[in-house]
């Protein structure tokens, strides 16, 4: 087994680190007060040729692979996990149905936008009452001569708000249950498309979150995305990469927290030393920095699995479950080191408790996926 990364990946880590420490650390904070989406950040990273990384470079994409993009979702996690959401949700789940399904057409004119940052990436599945049952799914789509109407609503939607299109699903043949769902590429200045930004969030308070609503929305034929029928399946692997994603991003704001927390133990003194000499605190340092290599690990493998080809769904599932929730045990230890400083938001690691808590519910719930598990050892 071989551990080390190659030099293209290191190159990629070395420049995502010095960006996210020179450009998104220093404004974190107040983007998470104002709620500001980071546009500059995202212009900056287009000149950068990151927004298309994993994507083939006939569509401007960079030709890099997964575990490069996991690389990048972790950096920017670590500095800021509004702006690591962001990204992950414009790779994984804007981009990746149309590179994974879309026709050469599609890819060419929808694609390309992507990576080159002129449209952020978006995804519509989650719907007020289709969450984990996802196949319980409620927009319809009617066929009405050479067009297709959609009608619906979806929530909890990421990038929406600074999306040009993006692809959702649509019952199409409410008797075939799941396999009646299609795949649609909808523009978001369709006629009687709504986007609503005004959820108030824990957390994550940079990133984009919306609510749509789709009335009489018209769409060619030609706007399905892969096959009539198949979207529910293709949406499926869609999340297997996005929880990658997900995980890295857990990764990310662990490794913060724990940064945090490190240096807090020593520089705090009590009783005539730094906390970070008593066990007690030793301890909580020891399982952090344990857990976020296991969890780190998890993603890697997961992502060279998908990148070399392999079924991976198991192992997407276990990094995304195990990160996300050692990102919660560290940022509540964090917390706990600092005393009552980890309770205020000039410290910081109050935020990263905030942001993580996201991450065992979305792209699939921890019960979910302990659910996914099971599925695929066989029970």
């Amino acid at each position: 087994m071989f551990f080390d990364f190659t030099e293209e990946q290191r190159m990629i880590k070395r420049m995502i680190r010095e960006f996210a420490d020179e450009v998104v650390a220093p404004g974190a904070d107040e983007r998470d007060k104002t709620k500001r989406f980071p546009v500059e950040i995202f212009k900056q990273m287009a000149d950068l040729n990151l927004l298309g990384l994993p994507f083939p470079e006939e569509y401007g994409g960079a030709g890099a692979d997964y575990i490069s993009f996991a690389t990048v979702v972790e950096e920017l996690s670590r500095a800021c996990a509004s702006t690591g959401i962001t990204y992950s949700a414009h790779i994984s789940l804007g981009g990746a149905p149309l590179n994974l399904f879309g026709t050469q057409a599609q890819k060419e004119k929808y694609l390309t936008q992507i990576c080159s940052g002129e449209s952020m990436g978006s995804f519509g599945l989650t719907e007020p009452n289709a969450g984990s049952d996802a196949g319980g799914t409620r927009t319809t789509a009617i066929k009405e001569g050479q067009e297709w109407v959609i009608n619906g609503s979806k929530c909890f939607i990421t990038n929406a708000s600074y999306a040009k299109f993006l692809a959702l699903t649509a019952v199409t043949d409410k008797e075939q249950g799941s396999k009646g769902i299609t795949a649609f590429i909808v523009p978001t200045d369709a006629p009687g498309f709504t986007v609503i930004d005004n959820y108030e969030k824990l957390g994550l308070h940079s990133s984009n979150t919306t609510e749509l609503v789709l009335d009489q929305v018209r769409v060619p034929e030609d706007h399905i995305l892969g096959k009539q029928g198949e979207g529910f399946k293709q949406f499926l692997i869609t999340l297997d990469g996005g929880r990658i994603g997900i995980g890295a991003m857990a990764v990310g704001i662990a490794q913060a927290a724990y940064d945090k927390a490190l240096q807090y133990a020593k520089e705090r003194q009590t009783f005539g030393n730094s906390i970070s000499k008593y066990q007690a605190i030793q301890f909580k340092l020891a399982d952090m920095a344990m857990q976020i290599e296991l969890a780190r690990n998890m993603v890697y493998k997961a992502a060279w699995l998908k990148d070399n080809g392999r079924k991976f769904t198991k192992e997407a599932a276990m990094a995304k479950l195990y990160a996300s929730e050692i990102a919660m045990s560290a940022t509540h230890q964090a917390i706990q080191i600092h005393g009552g400083y980890g309770y205020m938001k000039e410290y910081q690691v109050e935020r990263f408790f905030r942001d993580a808590r996201l991450l065992e519910i979305g792209e699939g719930t921890s019960e979910i996926l302990r659910m996914v598990i099971a599925r695929e050892i066989g029970c």
